[in-house]
């Protein structure tokens, strides 16, 4: 199996709670809270761990959130490699309301950090990366990172040999889809995030397959995928379009269900599975993701008893 390393700049101290409703105004008594580390790249090497895998994870910690995500990860059997970052590990919590099904995620924004601060991120990212491995590049970026660091990194990292597989959102993302520098060879994006490029709704399967194409024979990236939710995802190449349906389960959280994805199809890539099947295990991890808890991510079990309710095939 090829190596995977996964990095988190902006990782989070995640909690996770339930209250009978959210009400304005009043002391809302919350069950007791889980606990769990978050942060993109965090969650897809939680997930690839669930479910069988191993990889190598890069995380910028600081202070006593830092310390307490890194103890989480080991407690996890998580190969951790730190990275010292500046400020305080930002913290953030998800609150399901029981009465209305709904569930209220609240995100603080990281420290900020400074040129330094970037320059030796990336210095560690280099080093620690393995000729023919895959680095996947999750989640959102620090405040203060400027959204050309991705397409840098995707340039340096193929130099040394390696794949890149890019989640993220924001002004990082825009950047990438200009394709003004080197790009990652696998860039997934949730529909909202496909609809704010294209600006335009996308409002079918057919749409996102057409736009997820355009992006590759932009030379964006080498494979696009779009996450439609419940209607699943589609993954274009240059000459291939596939979808794979979602199964229908009850959805509980949908925290991590994205990173869920992208550990499961990174898993399979470095398997050496066909595209068909990688896409496949993504979306029931996604799917499994969504039946659990608060920041739990996927049950091992739920994935591979839901493949065969997530058919892939062209479209």
């Amino acid at each position: 199996m090829r190596d995977i390393l996964t990095v988190t700049l902006n990782p989070a101290l995640d909690f996770a709670t339930q209250v009978d409703s959210v009400v304005p105004g009043v002391k809302l008594r919350c069950a007791p809270a889980r606990t769990d580390p978050g942060g993109g790249g965090i969650n897809v090497s939680r997930a690839i761990a669930l479910l069988g895998g191993t990889s190598r994870c890069l995380v910028a910690l600081a202070g006593r959130n830092g310390e307490a995500l890194a103890d989480l990860l080991r407690a996890a059997g998580i190969d951790l490699i730190t990275h010292k970052a500046p400020g305080e590990t930002r913290s953030s919590l998800s609150v399901r309301d029981e009465k209305r099904g709904e569930q209220y995620r609240f995100m603080l924004p990281g420290p900020a950090w400074a040129p330094a601060d970037v320059i030796e991120a990336e210095r560690s990212i280099l080093d620690s990366a393995r000729p023919g491995g895959l680095v996947v590049i999750s989640g959102t970026m620090p405040p203060g990172v400027l959204p050309d660091l991705i397409p840098d990194l995707c340039g340096k990292l193929r130099e040394k040999g390696c794949e890149t597989v890019v989640d993220t959102s924001g002004p990082p993302l825009f950047f990438i889809a200009r394709a003004k520098g080197p790009t990652p060879d696998y860039l997934r994006m949730n529909q909202e995030e496909a609809d704010d490029l294209a600006g335009r709704r996308l409002a079918s399967l057919q749409d996102s397959a057409d736009f997820a194409q355009s992006l590759v024979r932009r030379g964006v990236a080498r494979l696009v995928i779009v996450a439609r939710g419940p209607e699943g995802s589609i993954l274009a190449t240059e000459t291939e379009r596939l979808h794979s349906r979602a199964a229908d389960v009850p959805v509980r959280s949908k925290v991590g269900a994205g990173d869920t994805f992208v550990g499961s199809f990174t898993l399979a890539i470095a398997r050496g599975e066909p595209l068909e099947e990688a896409l496949r295990r993504g979306v029931a991890g996604a799917a499994a993701a969504v039946m659990t808890e608060g920041t739990a991510l996927c049950r091992r079990e739920d994935v591979e008893r839901l493949l065969e309710l997530c058919p892939t095939g062209p479209l």
